[in-house]
């Protein structure tokens, strides 16, 4: 799909505010609302716009540290790998899981209530 200055107008500003009304939208934009309504569910469609998340202050949250691990697997085949991904998925505190080339194979981002908590996580996981 080819976006014009519309189309990129209206993902910067529904990224700012996934939940921005229609009208507030096309306002913004510049455009009337059927034509900003249409183009929306035209980039849906497309898998433009996948979803809309709900983002979360996590200082807030007691979750104030972010610690980017990185992991290297003693096996690459393709069991320890599907094994390795599955239990990313299970453990709540890992938020983004990332492949890696070089000598790491991947690198986690983790989110944890302090410092302490690291060394906890690090040592039960």
């Amino acid at each position: 799909m080819k976006l014009d200055k519309f189309d990129r107008e209206i993902l910067r500003v529904m990224q700012k505010d996934a939940t921005i009304s229609m009208a507030d939208l096309s306002q913004k934009v510049g455009l009337t609302h059927t034509p900003c309504w249409r183009r929306v569910k035209k980039m849906e469609a497309e898998g433009l716009i996948r979803q809309k998340v709900t983002l979360l202050d996590s200082k807030k949250l007691n979750l104030g540290v972010s610690v980017f691990i990185y992991v290297m697997l003693k096996n690459h085949d393709g069991d320890s790998l599907t094994d390795f991904e599955a239990a990313v998925q299970t453990i709540d505190e890992i938020v983004e899981c990332h492949t890696t080339s070089g000598e790491k194979d991947y690198l986690l981002k983790v989110i944890v209530e302090s410092i302490e908590d690291t060394n906890t996580y690090l040592n039960r996981r």
